[in-house]
């Protein structure tokens, strides 16, 4: 539980949850008048104005100026996350452009991907992030040796969700087809069923027993690192809805927004980030807990799909005056219905990352 939270009486809790609500939409600080006026609570001014001080004693809201009104702190907008509100419904009309955005026919898992990412820019009108698939955390259902020229042979990877990769490896000699046969015969009766992160790390010992074929079995161990592990790329990360980040206040800095951009365009920490920072479901990191030190004036709403039983994760990343409740929403939705509609996929086609 939220430090302190256990503590706070039933009016601090309302007047801190107007002050979010009334900061969210304004980026203004809000004084105790403004409460007072806006949401009719029935108390005086100045009672919410002490109600105010102590919530800044709490570490819940401070002061940007002197004279000004309040805000709320990382752990402010924690305790609304975690305590205060409840997720918005979503409309019809949302709920469909978001399923029209994903189940655009003949599109492949990237493809789908970066429709996503517009799409929940357009709903949130903040940053939409998406993820492919880690695929190394799936499960070997089987493997394909196939010539493809001389001196050539391309290796196919196909996951048990039915995501497929493809390797092309040169061979020193050419091989016959028959012993290609063979050789990936051999390969599917040890190491099916197994993670491609297992495989990468136990290949050797595995296969260390194999009479025959030694040439290409070496061949295949010593391309472990290609086969089985797929590094981050570019494409693997969607982002969508930069230039609303330009409208919003926080980011006149363009100190701040510069940090960003720059993370943005690696892309790898930001992938990594959201896939690693959570197993499963919904994720909420606001401001200062964020480990990127260049969004620490950020919050980030994410979510993990599945594809079978390899995972990858969408979001939405603003200012930490964001409308919580809304993204909550939005991302939830958006996460199950990607998981819905890749597992729907027909695995024999084998989609392609």
């Amino acid at each position: 539980m939220t430090s302190g939270f256990e503590n706070l009486t039933d009016r601090e809790k309302q007047i801190l949850l107007n002050l979010i609500n009334y900061y969210i939409q304004s980026a203004d600080p809000v004084g105790s008048r403004v409460i007072a006026n806006k949401f009719k609570m029935g108390l005086s001014s100045a009672t919410i104005r002490n109600t105010l001080q102590d919530l800044e004693e709490l570490g819940l809201v401070e002061q940007p100026h002197t004279s000004a009104g309040r805000i709320p702190t990382d752990v402010g907008y924690r305790v609304y996350v975690d305590y205060l509100i409840k997720p918005d419904r979503l409309t019809t009309a949302e709920e469909q452009k978001i399923r029209a955005a994903i189940l655009k026919e003949g599109r492949g898992i990237n493809e789908i991907l970066g429709q996503t990412a517009r799409v929940l820019g357009e709903i949130t009108q903040q940053l939409g992030v998406t993820v492919a698939p880690r695929f190394e955390e799936g499960v070997l259902r089987s493997l394909r040796l196939i010539p493809v020229s001389e001196g050539k042979v391309m290796v196919v990877v196909i996951l048990g969700s039915g995501l497929a990769r493809s390797v092309i490896l040169e061979l020193e000699a050419s091989f016959p087809e028959k012993a290609l046969g063979e050789v990936e015969s051999l390969l599917n009766e040890r190491l099916s069923g197994l993670t491609l992160a297992t495989i990468r790390d136990t290949i050797s010992q595995r296969m260390a027993d194999v009479s025959g074929h030694g040439r290409l079995i070496n061949l295949v161990i010593d391309s472990k690192e290609r086969i089985w592990t797929e590094e981050r790329k570019s494409e693997d990360l969607h982002i969508a809805g930069t230039d609303r980040l330009l409208a919003k206040p926080e980011f006149f800095d363009r100190q701040r927004l510069s940090k960003l951009m720059k993370l943005l365009e690696d892309g790898k920490i930001l992938s990594d980030f959201l896939t690693q920072a959570h197993d499963e479901g919904l994720f909420i990191t606001i401001g200062r807990e964020n480990t990127i030190r260049e969004i620490v004036s950020c919050s980030v709403v994410s979510s993990t799909y599945r594809v079978g039983n390899i995972t990858g994760a969408i979001g939405v990343i603003g200012p930490t005056r964001m409308p919580y409740s809304k993204l909550v929403s939005v991302v939830e939705y958006t996460a199950r219905s990607i998981t819905e509609v890749l597992s729907g996929m027909d695995e024999r086609k084998g989609a392609q990352l």
